[in-house]
This record gives C-alpha cells, sequence and structure tokens, in this order.
C-alpha cells in the first residue's frame, strides 16, 4: 500500500489489526468535543515471537543515572538499567467465534440455509508490551493489545511469567490496567508530569518489537499535543518522538533522562508499516489517572462531564469572533446542565486555557480534564469579545437524569433490541450529541439486526409514533402490526427502515 497510514503498533499474529476509516469525534462531554477527520488508518503487518540465543554475559558495570549532559553523550545504559526491568512483554490470545448465518433464528429458512455462511472459530494472538507501574504487579499496556484477549501472559525482563487479568480497559484512550496473578516484589517505573517535558528532550524507546526481545531506541520528544491522530474508537492526544517504534512496541515505555516514563507507545505513522516514520506516546498524566481509577475499583475510566460540544479556533474564526490571535476551543453548543453554563460560561465562548496549560483543540481540553479526574474543580480560563475571564469549574460525573430505564423487547416486534432512554451519562458513553434526546440502541440482535438496526442508532418514532423514552417505545412496539417504519440517526443522518414481520 502506498498510503500514509496510522499503525497500531502491537502486532497481531495470523490477522492484520485494522482500526478503520476514521470518523471525527461525537460531539463531546469532555468526550463530545468535535475535531476535524484524521489521517487513514492501515493495518500493521504480523509479528511471529522468536527466541533470542545470545549466550555472551556482559561484564557488571556499576554506573549511576547521568547527573550531566556531557555523561548522557557518553552511554544511555544507566537509564536503560535503571528502567528496563519494568518493561514486560506481553501475549495475548482471542477466540473469534464462527459467523453465523444471517438465516439462524428465521422460523422459514433457518432449516434450509443452517449451513450457510459457517466458519471455524479462529485464535488470533497479539504480541505486544506493557510497563510494571507497582511492585504488587499492576501494568500498563495497549487496550488494541490487551483489550479484547481471553488469554494474557507476561513475560518478565528476567524471564519470568505470569498469567494477567484485565481490571480496566478504555479503547478510546486506547490504554488498558492489567494485574498479573500472584506477583509480588517487582521492579516499577516511576510516572513523570508529562505536562512538563518539552520539546526536544531526549527519550528512550523501550519494548519487544516483532517479538525478538528487549530492545531499546533512542531519540527526542518532536512535539507536544499531538490530537488529529486516532487510535482506538476516538481521536486521542499524544507525544509525538522520533524513537524507533515498530510492530511489538505498542504498550512499551517512553522513558527521560532521569529513567521516569513519559508516556505509553501506542502507534506510528509511517508509509512502510516500519519504524521509518513519527511514533506517539500516550502522556503519563492520562496514564496516572487511568490507574488511579482501576486501583479504586472502578472497571470503566470516568471522564469529568462539560456537556459541550467545541471547535478548534483557526484564523477565520478567530477573526468573526474578534480574538487578537486563533487559540483555544470555541463552544458552539452547550448542555443546560453543564458545569461550564454554571461558570458562566455560553456557546460563542473560546476556552484559552485549564489550570494553566493552554488548549488549542478540542482532544487537548479533553485530555487535561480527563486527567484531573473526577470529584475536584478546575481553573478555566476563557475569552467573551475582548474580555478574558477565570472561573472555578467542578469536574462532575454526566447525570443519570432522567433515568435511562434500560428496554428488553421480547415481543416479536424489534425482538432482540435493548434500547435505554438517552441522558448525559448515556450519550457520553455512545459519543452522542451532548443535546440528543429520545432513545438509542444498546444491543440489537435476532429481528433487529435482521431489520437494519445497530448500536448507537437514535431512535426517532416507529410507525410515525414519536419515541422519547423507552416507556413509549415498548408501548408502540406493543402493537401487533406486521409492517413497520422506523425513523432513526446514525452518525448525523436520518434514515428510515421499512420491513415486514
Amino acid at each position: 500500500m502506498r498510503i500514509i497510514g496510522l499503525v497500531l503498533v502491537g502486532a497481531v499474529a495470523g490477522v492484520g489489526l485494522t482500526i478503520g476509516a476514521m470518523q471525527a469525534l461525537p460531539p463531546v462531554s469532555a468526550e463530545s468535543i468535535q475535531n476535524a477527520a484524521p489521517p487513514p488508518v492501515s493495518p500493521i503487518p504480523p509479528a511471529a515471537p522468536t527466541q533470542a540465543s545470545a549466550s555472551v554475559q556482559p561484564a557488571v558495570v556499576q554506573q549511576q543515572v547521568p547527573g550531566s549532559q556531557a555523561q548522557i553523550q557518553l552511554s544511555f545504559a544507566p537509564v536503560v538499567r535503571q528502567t528496563a526491568p519494568a518493561v514486560v512483554s506481553i501475549y495475548a490470545r482471542r477466540v473469534v467465534q464462527a459467523q453465523q448465518s444471517p438465516f439462524f433464528n428465521d422460523p422459514v429458512f433457518g432449516q434450509l440455509f443452517r449451513d450457510f455462511g459457517h466458519s471455524a472459530p479462529r485464535v488470533q494472538n497479539a504480541l505486544g508490551s506493557g510497563v510494571i507501574l507497582s511492585s504488587d504487579g499492576i501494568i500498563v499496556s495497549n487496550f488494541h493489545v490487551v483489550g479484547n484477549a481471553d488469554d494474557i501472559r507476561v513475560v518478565l525482563n528476567d524471564r519470568r511469567e505470569f498469567a494477567a487479568d484485565v481490571i480496566m480497559a478504555d479503547e478510546e484512550s486506547d490504554l488498558a490496567i492489567l494485574k498479573l496473578r500472584g506477583a509480588q516484589d517487582l521492579p516499577a517505573i516511576e510516572l513523570a508530569d508529562s505536562d512538563r517535558i518539552e520539546v526536544g528532550d531526549l527519550v528512550l524507546a523501550i519494548g519487544n518489537p516483532f517479538g525478538v526481545g528487549q530492545t531499546v531506541s533512542s531519540g527526542i520528544v518532536s512535539a507536544l499535543a499531538r490530537s488529529g491522530i486516532a487510535v482506538g474508537s476516538g481521536t486521542g492526544y499524544f507525544i509525538q518522538t522520533d524513537a524507533a517504534i515498530n510492530p511489538g512496541n505498542s504498550g512499551g515505555a517512553l522513558v527521560d533522562m532521569q529513567g521516569h516514563l513519559v508516556g505509553i507507545n501506542s502507534a506510528i505513522l509511517t508509509r512502510s508499516g516500519g519504524s521509518n516514520g513519527i511514533g506517539f506516546a500516550i502522556p503519563a498524566n492520562l496514564v496516572a489517572q487511568v490507574v488511579a481509577q482501576a486501583e479504586g475499583g472502578e472497571t470503566r475510566f470516568q471522564r469529568p462531564w462539560m456537556g459541550v460540544s467545541a471547535q478548534a479556533v483557526d484564523a477565520a474564526l478567530a477573526d468573526g469572533l474578534g480574538l487578537g490571535a486563533p487559540q483555544g476551543v470555541a463552544i458552539t453548543q452547550m448542555h443546560p446542565d453543564s458545569p461550564l453554563a454554571q461558570a458562566g460560561l455560553q456557546p460563542g465562548d473560546v476556552v484559552l486555557a485549564v489550570d494553566g496549560d493552554a488548549v488549542n483543540s478540542p482532544q487537548e481540553m479533553m485530555f487535561r480534564l480527563s486527567a484531573r479526574g473526577i470529584g475536584g474543580e478546575a481553573q478555566v480560563s476563557w475569552q467573551r469579545g475582548s474580555d478574558q475571564h477565570e472561573s472555578t469549574v467542578a469536574l462532575m460525573a454526566p447525570p443519570e437524569t432522567p433515568a435511562r430505564n434500560r428496554l428488553e423487547v421480547q415481543g416479536i416486534a424489534l425482538r432482540g433490541l435493548v434500547a435505554e432512554t438517552i441522558n448525559p451519562a448515556v450519550a457520553a458513553e455512545h459519543g452522542l450529541d451532548p443535546q440528543a434526546s429520545g432513545v438509542v440502541v444498546v444491543e440489537a440482535g435476532d429481528i433487529a439486526a435482521r431489520a437494519g438496526l445497530q448500536r448507537g442508532d437514535v431512535l426517532l418514532s416507529v410507525n410515525r409514533q414519536a419515541v422519547n423514552d423507552t416507556a413509549q417505545l415498548d408501548r408502540v412496539l406493543r402493537d401487533p402490526a406486521r409492517y413497520w417504519e422506523v425513523e432513526l440517526m446514525r452518525d448525523g443522518r436520518r434514515s428510515l427502515l421499512r420491513f415486514r414481520i
């Protein structure tokens, strides 16, 4: 392929991992902030693990972490010696179920086409890296390495092996937190403050590329605040580096010259699929918040809810808003219960900074808020016209009002449908517009799937009767009609489904 693609640097043996066509982020809840569509994503090539057979033992040399630039220029060995034991290799396995015939549950065609469309289950093997963050076996890696795995094996630098369980997986940030079974007294790495690193800082990338064994490459921080790159189901916020990163480096460590973790290696932008491209790492400050929530017992990463849609300010928008320069994030829509609204902001205002850190894209604003977690407050600098303001904003979870009232349809009409009434929490989970209302499809199986419904569809009406909540939907579906018409919203487009039962 000759197109430029973004490669997730964990390798999948046997099956290429394609992220798919990229979409702009849906409107945010901090998650609902929109951005322009990022570059296309290409699959990574398979990487089969190999065994290293070197038998030469290096001489033991007593060294310390470099204390000056002159010492750094001599060797990175002291930094590597300090950090490498905390970087592990991860081997993940997932069983992909057999494809099911679309006529499987059909009362008429089920028997006739019972052998149509079936294939044997397949095993997908993924190879990646991880970083030990605590002596009792807390490890951070990438979602695309272990997020859907059925079996995970972790091999330490000293060749010890452990089974591991995923205690939190967040596809949007492409992070997964693992807990090793029966591990103790492990070497751990300390997290750096990723907001304090600068372009030009020396960094090392440590991981297990192509399964050849632990490998170290050096480079610098090439750029900060890269937010147009899509990994997982959303567009992330990354540190860019020129340190060589290859398939299998996913989830590995990007460390500074003090031996602290700056970020988790996640993706490369490359023509060939190799390391001759630019690498991206997830900042350590976001990693710290995800780990804190996982250790606190959360199973899903909670982001502060802002209830707004926004866009980056370009030159034309800055001129229209009367700003002196293109900077900040302009609010385009706002939920009435938004904490920004409570702080005095309104659509048309421009957010300039969060706790003193500038924000110049929706994803950067989302990152700053997510890294601070839920339950506290943040100082937001914002501008209206020529006037600048400071406000204290509460960092809160999305509210659960009105109640979601989950509905599992059992009747013949749309059987297999699971739906919920949309509230801010539901909208955040499905990446919907903060102003969205009505009913969202949570699962679609059986007749609902054959009718064409998909997860994330917002139902507007059924048989020309509006459905504003699941109670109304339940009443409409009790109609014994044979002909059905469902009006819905999918990816911002209104659609109409007609079918007969």
